[in-house]
């Protein structure tokens, strides 16, 4: 009976200023939401680079041709020198190394494509890419339409291509491109489609490691049928340009049996790449499985930093309370003397006191915590405006930040909440013991 009577009049005290306490509220509500946002947002984020890593595999290896700067100050001619991995050690790789269970050869060169019978279409630029049926799986492409380059095609050295579907759309907007040829103008060359992907969305650059890659515009052919009609020596020609380069493959994917052999298997990759390319930097190794590690320890740091963020709010909230707080003892002096000389207690005065910063930070909690709960709609609902209203600035945004979708974290509401109750107690407990220990003949004296 006792502590239902305080709570009512801790509540009632507080809806005798409802703007004062509506006003109070606001400092613990802004707290909590910014906490639920803030984890919210940035779980989002490290999610989506997450995917892309884990989308590499981490059972994976990645070994990536670097091609070296062009010298600019050379004049005239001269024979390029061949860089990058080759295909004899693509081959010593996957048949020496015993944990490696697959290899993907990839081969990329930039082209024009067009569509032969209509020339209404104008050529597009986009990536020829080399490669075998494990490419698909690996960098998890779907068909749409028709099929994958398969192992017979690999082995005959058939000239098939899969286009990606925005390419597919742009070159054959009318038409169903199964069975029918693409151009490319560059080397007077055809390919027949056999394939269509389902829409892939590009890849975000993954720190230094990885560059951002678009699947929209590529078309896919044997590796072996690229060998053998485009060749390593690629010439390209332009207005009052002209340059050679000469490489082999463009990047060698390997896959491990364990994941615990991850970085032992990455160990003897670098030494059998060592001899070679050792003082000419032309290749790059890199282990999804220690950006995935990486990415783990980034987003807990990111988390706790932006948690740390939002706490300032909730401190600076609390800091609000007891201000309020302290201003209602002074004002209610009188009755506080009142209670005194009618029996009160001190520690009923105390508990009354702490009922109402309690109340406040509960009310703010809750509150924050219903706000922290429509942050994925509203940051859809904010993202789609801007689309709508300001296209080209959405258009310049990051990739991570058109695409991402905030998590919310469940821990992060619970923390959130618990922490405004704690600010409400700690930030209460003065102004309260303050007021109990107020004279009573002194109080009672108070005008």
């Amino acid at each position: 009976m006792f502590w239902l009577r305080t709570w009512q009049l801790g509540i009632k005290s507080l809806l005798l200023h409802p703007m004062r306490s509506l006003l109070t509220v606001l400092g613990i509500f802004i707290g909590v939401a910014s906490v639920i946002w803030l984890v919210a947002i940035s779980e989002g984020i490290s999610q989506q680079a997450q995917e892309q890593i884990e989308g590499l595999g981490a059972e994976n290896i990645i070994v990536r041709t670097l091609e070296p700067p062009e010298d600019d100050d050379e004049i005239g001619f001269r024979m390029p020198e061949p860089f990058g991995v080759t295909r004899l050690e693509y081959e010593r790789m996957r048949d020496r190394i015993p944990t490696v269970t697959a290899a993907l050869p990839i081969r990329e060169l930039k082209f024009k494509f067009s569509n032969p019978t209509n020339p209404n279409v104008l050529p597009i630029n986009g990536r020829l890419v080399g490669c075998t049926p494990l490419y698909a799986e690996v960098t998890q492409l779907k068909i749409d339409r028709g099929h994958f380059i398969t192992e017979t095609e690999l082995k005959e050295k058939m000239s098939h291509c899969v286009l990606a579907a925005r390419l597919a759309e742009l070159l054959f907007p009318y038409e169903d491109p199964i069975g029918r040829r693409i151009y490319l103008p560059e080397k007077l060359d055809y390919y027949t489609i056999v394939g269509v992907l389902h829409h892939r969305n590009p890849t975000a650059a993954i720190g230094g490691s990885l560059a951002a890659q678009d699947f929209s515009y590529d078309v896919y052919v044997p590796i072996t049928n690229m060998h053998q009609r485009i060749g390593d020596f690629v010439i390209k020609r332009g207005a009052g340009s002209f340059s050679a380069k000469i490489f082999e493959l463009s990047q060698v994917t390997l896959r491990v049996d364990e994941v615990e052999n991850v970085r032992r298997t990455a160990a003897l990759v670098e030494a059998t790449l060592e001899e070679a390319h050792g003082e000419k930097r032309d290749v790059d190794t890199i282990v999804p499985y220690d950006l995935i590690e990486q990415a783990e320890n980034t987003k807990l740091m990111f988390m706790w930093f932006m948690g740390l963020i939002a706490a300032i709010s909730l401190l600076v909230g609390g800091i609000g309370i007891m201000n309020i707080m302290l201003a209602t003892v002074t004002e209610r002096t009188r009755e506080i003397g009142v209670r005194r000389a009618l029996g009160a207690q001190r520690s009923h005065i105390v508990y009354q006191f702490l009922v109402e910063t309690v109340s406040l930070a509960v009310v703010g909690g809750l509150t924050g915590i219903a706000a922290g709960l429509l942050c994925p709609p509203a940051i859809d609902f904010t993202r789609e405006a801007i689309k709508y209203f300001r296209p080209d600035l959405i258009a310049s945004l990051p990739e991570v930040v058109r695409n991402m979708t905030p998590e919310i974290v469940p821990i992060s509401v619970l923390i959130a909440f618990l922490i405004s109750v704690i600010v409400g107690i700690l930030f209460g407990i003065y102004p309260a013991i303050r007021a109990a220990y107020l004279d009573p003949i002194e109080a009672l004296r108070h005008e």
